[in-house]
């Protein structure tokens, strides 16, 4: 693969601002607006727009600088699921659409990524996926998203090197839109594919993409542990969008620690430490987003929260329980 550089708005938007927020999560609130269970998220940017819109609206109402994308399983192997995989482009370009039309209306400049999530499956020799293949999805994928007018393309929720590398390849393959990448960090400080923060960071920035980070994961300390290996390896920016807090099972619902205070503390710790790009993950709401924002910019005092040092729980990790649902939610 070319080595390069990004050029990318992140840059001129941290230099003029100092730090960035981003979005939470998507899933439980498209949920609450109407998405029937089971269905695919994605197909609502075609069927019900103005929810997905809602979304949005609700997240750059509560301070985020970037929004991202209805889109996170929006390859054909995730939406073959739904028979949906012979409307990749359309359902993609859509997905950006509706975020452009909230970001637009906002009265400071709001980025759209353009969220592509794991395709689910396992890369050759691991699983049977070709990496031309999973190249080709990401291509589609990020064809969709910059015809419909994002600002860059938000990889996110990898466990693999070698699916990142596809994805990157995609994407430069239909696009010249910048790239950021982040990885869920889930068992020991590494990903379920055996990746540290360090190793991520390093291959990352030899690859030259816009920015590296940690989304998902097990918990907020084993992220936070992550996002300093990251930060200590890279000159590039980095972005947390984490969990709120702990995944925790109540019957056949999951729920999450995770209150804004939680969310605020976390964010402040991470600034302190040299993190720029800062939003959250499943279970965060635009009530998440909003303590975010306020803690970062002094308008909030920050929560008086320390991180808990969670031990990985079996069976209990939204991280591996949202790469089998591939929701960003």
């Amino acid at each position: 693969m070319t080595t390069r550089t990004d050029s990318t708005v992140l840059d001129e938007l941290i230099a003029e601002r100092g730090h960035l927020v981003v979005d939470g999560a998507m899933g439980t609130e498209l949920f609450a607006r109407g998405l029937p269970a089971g269905d695919a998220p994605e197909r609502m940017n075609l069927d019900m727009a103005d929810a997905v819109q809602d979304v949005h609206r609700a997240y750059v109402a509560a301070g985020s600088d970037i929004i991202l994308t209805n889109s996170f399983g929006g390859t054909a192997y995730r939406l073959s699921l739904h028979d949906l995989d012979d409307r990749v482009v359309e359902i993609n370009e859509a997905a950006a659409r509706n975020a452009r039309a909230a970001a637009d209306e906002a009265d400071r400049r709001v980025l759209v990524a353009g969220s592509m999530g794991p395709t689910g499956e396992l890369i050759a020799p691991l699983g049977s996926l070709e990496p031309a293949d999973a190249q080709a999805a990401f291509a589609a994928q990020a064809e969709g998203l910059t015809r419909g007018g994002a600002d860059l393309l938000w990889i996110e929720t990898m466990s693999s090197l070698e699916e990142v590398e596809a994805a990157i390849a995609g994407a430069r393959e239909a696009s010249d839109l910048p790239i950021t990448v982040t990885l869920s960090f889930d068992t020991a400080g590494r990903t379920m594919m055996g990746v540290t923060g360090t190793l991520a960071a390093e291959r990352l920035t030899e690859l030259g993409v816009a920015a590296i980070g940690a989304n998902c994961g097990n918990n907020l300390a084993e992220t936070e542990a992550a996002l300093a290996e990251i930060r200590a390896a890279t000159h590039l920016p980095v972005i947390s969008k984490a969990n709120a807090g702990i995944p925790e099972w109540h019957g056949a619902e999951l729920s999450y620690s995770g209150s804004p205070d939680v969310m605020g503390a976390h964010a402040h710790r991470v600034r302190t430490k040299g993190i720029q790009i800062i939003g959250g993950c499943c279970g965060n709401s635009p009530a998440h987003v909003a303590a975010i924002r306020g803690v970062l910019d002094g308008t909030l005092p920050v929560p008086d929260v320390e991180v808990a040092d969670a031990p990985v729980r079996a069976g209990n990790s939204e991280g591996a329980a949202r790469r089998g649902r591939r929701r960003r939610g």
